[in-house]
């Protein structure tokens, strides 16, 4: 092949080349403007394609959560916990000759015990907190996001739902405060800040989103039914703010899941309902009294969603009432499968109860219930849990195993109180004194007398009836049954006590 023949060739291969590198671009060209009629689509129904927004102005590139932050960071505060503790100078003191401190000096200390975070609800000074933040303290110390410090005063506090409330004197000033959130209106999804002081290190703000809601498998306690948010929340935060968009409470942050002690994007706070119950209660000067439904359900699962014919598990289905309650005058029956209470979604005995304590006494619920598969609705008026309380104790005397020991019946109201499950009644071993013969049998507190010589106990009536039946003719042998920690224990006591 010569020289120019060569080149002829290169030429041609060169623009083939260009041609093939060409042919994406040209498509490219083609899609931007109208197809060609004779060129076929690719696709029958194409699917269009995403649009990113993009700022526009310098408003849309600065956008924060600065106005947010303004609006609510001055209503939240450290809260410092302390308690006084007597030392002694003695150095023995705290070792096994103790004995030999008794006339040593003591010395009195104020100890700082715990910090954590509240939250300014109302602008005469109400703070709302954790109780785990208070628990065990007898001084209190609020210091406010401009740095001023007050000495406060611990209202209430309820260890069922993790809450306090504390006040300060503000002189007459008005403090800003945050209002309470209408959390039925939260999605999972909404964005959310955290308010706190982690670690003691100063206020600091977080910012995620409602990870998930009505969480009530947590452990915590039995009206929870908790916010979950991955917001950083730390050591210190318990008792700070989660707010939304609005600036408004949503939550009040109480405890994260961790290994290490730090946040690992698993983070809880109690709804802003539950918390305005309990201020509610304490500013009005009244005792927090918690409706009542008088049912108790289980979680549905998958073998009991087909038992049921339901098309998945959901719901709680009702195992027991109590006789009288209001879900018993409501017409709830056992069997029934409860699917909302006032609209909201329920899916376990925990969720149904926080419902429930969030009303007042005497208000109606409409509860949407499957009963026989057949979709029905029915309203339950609540009513306080009856019964005796622990005001309502009293000593064993005579001559009995149980002599010596303080017991109670274990009624709704104490078993709403002390957080036990009252629907099989029972007497209550609130305490053992030493040296009593209810000691040397060997009961413990959290007992309960279930059955004294074959005769059932279900409240005071049926002990005292048995122990007098014991009196008039004193048994050669003892039989008991109690309960302890879920687990029924029989004995039997013989001789003469």
């Amino acid at each position: 092949m010569n020289r120019q023949n060569i080149i002829l060739a290169a030429s041609a291969g060169l623009v083939t080349a260009l041609a093939m590198l060409a042919v994406p671009a040209l498509g490219q060209l083609v899609s931007q403007g109208a197809p060609p009629a004779a060129v076929a689509p690719l696709q029958a129904n194409p699917e269009p394609a995403p649009q990113e927004i993009v700022p526009l102005t310098q408003a849309g590139l600065q956008q924060s959560f600065a106005p947010v932050v303004r609006r609510t960071a001055p209503a939240v505060v450290n809260v410092y916990s302390s308690v006084n503790v007597t030392r002694s100078s003695c150095q023995w003191a705290g070792t096994p000759w103790e004995a030999y401190c008794r006339n040593a000096p003591t010395r009195s200390e104020k100890v700082e015990n715990s910090l954590g975070s509240g939250v300014i609800v109302g602008g005469d000074g109400v703070i709302v907190t954790n109780n785990h933040v208070v628990e065990g303290g007898d001084a209190f110390r609020v210091v406010l996001n401009d740095r001023r410090e007050f000495a406060a005063e611990l209202v209430m506090k309820d260890p069922r739902t993790d809450l306090a409330v504390l006040r300060i004197d503000t002189k007459g000033q008005t403090l800003p405060s945050l209002t309470f959130s209408d959390t039925r209106e939260l999605e999972v999804g909404d964005l959310v800040l955290a308010i706190g002081n982690p670690f003691g290190v100063g206020q600091t703000v977080t910012s995620g989103i409602v990870s998930a809601l009505a969480r009530t498998d947590v452990g915590v306690s039995d009206y929870s039914s908790f916010i979950q948010t991955d917001a950083s929340i730390n050591p210190g935060n318990s008792g700070g703010a989660l707010v939304d968009m609005q600036g408004r409470l949503v939550g009040v942050n109480s405890m994260i899941f961790s290994r290490g002690g730090g946040s690992n994007g698993i983070g809880f706070a109690i709804p802003a309902e539950m918390a305005k119950r309990v201020v509610d209660a304490a500013v009005n000067g009244g005792t927090l009294v918690r409706p009542w439904l008088g049912a108790k359900g289980e979680v549905i699962d998958s073998a009991k969603a087909a038992a049921l014919g339901m098309d998945r598990p959901r719901g709680v289905l009702i195992a027991d009432l109590y006789a009288g309650g209001p879900a018993d005058k409501g017409g709830l029956r056992e069997g029934d499968v409860v699917l909302t209470v006032d609209g909201r979604e329920v899916f376990d005995d925990r969720g149904m109860k926080f419902i429930a304590a969030t009303k007042a006494e005497g208000e109606t619920v409409s509860l949407s219930i499957l009963r026989g598969g057949k979709a029905q609705q029915i309203n339950v008026r609540l009513a306080s849990p009856p019964g005796a309380t622990q005001q309502e104790l009293v000593q064993v005397q005579g001559a009995n195993p149980f002599a010596g020991a303080v017991v109670v019946e274990l009624t709704p109201a104490l078993g709403e109180q002390v957080g036990m499950d009252a629907f099989s009644g029972g007497m209550l071993v609130y305490s053992v004194p030493r040296r009593t013969i209810a000691g040397n049998v060997g009961f413990q507190p959290g007992d309960i007398i279930r059955e004294i010589n074959g005769t059932a106990i279900r409240t005071k009536r049926d002990f005292d009836a048995a122990l007098k039946r014991a009196e008039t003719s004193p048994p050669a042998t003892w039989r008991l049954a109690t309960e302890r920690n879920g687990q029924r224990i029989e004995s039997e006591l013989r001789g003469r006590i």
